[in-house]
């Protein structure tokens, strides 16, 4: 099975371009199946009828649809759907390349961390839950031997001490994580009483990426509120309207030796994903690029979706505050390794990878190649779907593609507009 090359497809993603910026019945739910020849932009749109600012009209994506579809041409890729949001413009730019249409749904991989994320910070919002408390008061019932201590923002921010993707991503008491058959609850109950103890190091002393962790926490998300993933999900997102929104745990649908690869059977069509009662937290969600602009957009806005508040923001903030460097002084650059473009996303923080060399930008990106991101400092968001087998592929995308998104708001806005 290629769980390596897995790994190493995640870890590598992070290639980065210099950039500015500061912070100041598929699967588990979802709907809507893409597909057919690319086209059909989108114009810049703002919910709520405000008026949109002189420069959401003057955004020029030429240059950018041109450069997408040269890396498609380059790297042999049938297509891509991409989506760009501006905090005061709302969706300015929506566009299919290629073989695919801008509504196309995507697997995106470890790009459902950040929206992950969001359902467990929206239940600490709620004050259901507290991130930093540990774990033992809301699984106590769980079992003798299980990981009291842990705390729900320590796996979010893949800082737990259990045994990761990075260290052993077949680690046999953790293999639920991938698997169809059960329930999520039953996975996190095995990995919270796993016999481990010889294998874990302690909590918030290392980055260690993905793994069991992220299910953990999402089988306390269910616990807490007394309802599986899909309906939670389907929550917490309701105020942002993203009818494709799904989970599912596709790492089976390939078979031996290829579970990590984009599965062809899906056809961007969910009815081909397998329905399941224990989706993969970190790595299961599908979506389309519109929908996923939604949630930048609400996070562009500190929490606020057009039908409503999704998140304090308090909490939007929070998650992306680099934890691994506030909390012990810890860093991703042990487990990325060097990466072949000019940035590395250094820090982490609660689903988002942080970039340190340009404060303000931060990223989530996904092993098949999807892509999002976050520019505060010009006040933008961009998701890319691609359907590649390397994590590294979407990152090289990223770097080719930043630069020039940055050049369309820079011109639009002046030098110094939304910062």
């Amino acid at each position: 099975m290629r769980f390596c090359s897995f790994v190493v497809c995640m870890l590598t993603v992070l290639t980065a371009a210099a950039c500015g910026g500061s912070d100041s019945g598929a699967g588990a739910g979802g709907a809507g199946a893409g597909g057919g020849a690319g086209g059909g932009a989108g114009e810049a749109g703002q919910g709520g009828g405000a008026p949109l600012l002189p420069g959401c009209t003057e955004l020029d994506f030429g240059p950018f649809d041109a450069a997408v579809s040269a890396f498609l041409t380059k790297n042999g890729l049938r297509g891509a759907s991409a989506v760009v949001v501006h905090k005061a413009c709302g969706a300015v730019h929506t566009q299919g390349y290629g073989e695919f249409t801008p509504d196309r749904v995507y697997l995106v991989g470890s790009s459902s961390k950040v929206v992950s994320s969001g359902v467990l910070v929206q239940l600490a919002d709620r004050g259901e839950l507290d991130l930093d408390a540990p774990m033992g008061q809301y699984a106590g019932s769980w079992g003798d031997g299980g990981k009291s201590e842990l705390e729900v923002a320590q796996m979010l921010s893949n800082s737990s001490g259990l045994v990761s993707l990075t260290d052993n991503p077949v680690y046999l008491p953790y293999l639920c994580q991938y698997r169809t058959g059960g329930s999520l609850s039953d996975c996190a109950h095995a990995i919270y009483t796993a016999k481990d103890a010889d294998k874990r190091i302690p909590p918030d002393t290392e980055f260690h990426y993905g793994g069991a962790q992220w299910q953990l926490a999402g089988g306390i998300a269910e616990a807490l509120a007394g309802k599986p993933w899909a309906e939670l999900m389907r929550d917490t997102y309701a105020a942002c309207d993203v009818p494709s929104l799904g989970f599912t745990n596709q790492f089976s649908l390939n078979g031996p030796g290829a579970s990590f690869d984009y599965p062809p059977s899906f056809q961007g069509d969910p009815a081909n994903l397998p329905s399941t009662d224990n989706p993969s937290i970190e790595g299961g969600l599908y979506v389309n690029a519109p929908d996923y602009g939604k949630l930048l957009l609400m996070h562009l806005r500190d929490g606020q979706c057009d039908g409503g508040r999704v998140l304090s923001e308090a909490a939007t903030r929070r998650m992306r505050e680099d934890r691994i460097l506030t909390v012990y002084g810890g860093t991703t650059a042990g487990m990325t390794g060097r990466t072949t473009g000019a940035t590395e996303f250094a820090g982490y923080g609660l689903g988002w990878w942080v970039d340190r060399d340009h404060p303000g930008v931060f990223a989530d990106p996904g092993l098949y190649g999807a892509f999002p991101w976050l520019d505060l400092n010009r006040n933008y968001g961009a998701f890319i779907a691609i359907e590649g087998d390397s994590g590294q592929t979407g990152g090289a995308l990223y770097a080719a593609v930043k630069p020039v998104v940055d050049a369309a708001f820079d011109a639009a806005f002046g030098i110094s507009a939304g910062h």
